[in-house]
């Protein structure tokens, strides 16, 4: 007979798009099933679901539909709760959104005290983080110290705890401290990436203008733009971009791959990795980048400034406008030494720090700490 922890996960996508789902993914792929025992809810049908059905985990799904839907909502909270109510020990709410539904089910299935939800952004005042906020959890678990102090200027004030996302070992197995131009290609124009869901608050359009500044100066470099329109959440701004891009005279040099499962193909290929996020949560396409020896700039102020230490596995900036950008991307790019001295010390700062074990043995701790009371 099993001892471990049965944890019901709801999830709000069927798509595995952005860094909220990776960090899931990977957890699920690495848990350690004599402690948890996981069942996904996805609020959504889509590829994502049986990517999780793949590695043997039980899953249902349960179309929720729009918010708005009062009728589809009652309809989902009730059948939430059915399913929680059958041998659930620990109701983790993958997010704000599902938290609607799973802190509702928890009330109805008697077991708030052992609810909480994942908070993987930094939340700055908007209905939902707030709405989800006033709903009954036991905690809410952050994937970095930024993002769990800003939820706790949110009131009422729950209690908060921190749990930083790792990387899978064959990622940094994969990599040789070597920058992407160096393992891939022949020329000599630098390859400068951003990796990303396209939403303005990414900092694309900072990106391609920081590009257009490179080459203003004189550096032969191209832009990689990774990353599509996932769930339509800023409509226009994939156009918007391609606009820039041809406005800024750069189009021919910046390319768009649209929406991919895996980025790590295309990160390989960079010489340098840009997080062009003001506020970014946390950054686990930061994560990939140094595991596979790709130096990265970014935002000092938010999640990056917890995974980079600056000067030694990667460069962080004070601001992120395009002209800073610009500057930091500069001192690596002509730099070759120091692009493969921060590449080969952030890949070791990975494999030490943030591994995809690291994560999972604290999360599971959390989980099976809410579970033993």
């Amino acid at each position: 007979m099993s001892n471990a922890s049965s944890v019901v996960i709801t999830v709000p996508w069927g798509l595995r798009a952005g860094g909220a789902e990776t960090m899931l993914w990977t957890f699920l792929r690495y848990v350690d099933r004599q402690r948890i025992e996981p069942t996904v809810v996805f609020l959504q049908d889509g590829p994502f679901v049986r990517e999780i059905s793949q590695l043997g985990v039980s899953t249902v799904t349960i179309r929720a539909g729009r918010l708005r839907d009062a009728r589809r909502a009652a309809y989902t909270v009730r059948r939430l709760a059915e399913v929680i109510s059958d041998n659930c020990d620990v109701l983790l709410n993958w997010t704000a959104k599902s938290h609607l539904y799973g802190a509702s089910a928890a009330v109805v299935a008697g077991m708030t005290d052992r609810t909480l939800w994942w908070q993987h952004g930094i939340p700055t005042g908007h209905w939902l983080d707030r709405l989800a906020t006033a709903l009954p959890a036991r905690a809410i678990g952050c994937s970095s110290h930024s993002s769990a102090s800003a939820q706790s200027r949110l009131h009422p004030r729950r209690s908060t705890f921190v749990v930083h996302p790792g990387v899978p070992a064959e990622v940094a197995d994969s990599g040789n401290g070597a920058s992407g131009r160096e393992l891939t290609s022949t020329s000599d124009e630098a390859v400068v990436g951003i990796v990303g869901r396209l939403q303005p608050w990414k900092g694309q359009h900072r990106f391609i203008r920081a590009i257009a500044e490179l080459r203003r100066r004189g550096y032969p470099v191209r832009g990689l733009v990774v990353g599509g329109n996932s769930h339509n959440l800023s409509p226009g701004y994939d156009v918007a971009l391609r606009r820039l891009a041809l406005d800024s005279s750069v189009a021919p040099f910046v390319t768009f791959t649209g929406h991919v499962a895996d980025p790590a193909h295309y990160i390989r290929r960079m010489d340098v990795l840009v997080n062009a996020s003001r506020q970014e949560p946390f950054g686990i396409v930061v994560l990939e980048a140094m595991a596979l020896g790709v130096p990265v700039v970014a935002a000092a102020g938010s999640g990056p400034g917890e995974i980079v230490e600056s000067g030694r596995s990667g460069v962080l900036l004070d601001s992120v406008d395009e002209t800073s950008l610009a500057n930091g991307l500069e001192l690596l790019l002509s730099d070759p030494r120091l692009r493969r001295r921060l590449g080969a010390a952030g890949r070791s700062h990975i494999r030490a720090k943030f591994s995809a074990e690291t994560m999972c043995r604290r999360l599971e701790a959390a989980l099976e700490g809410i579970a033993a009371t």
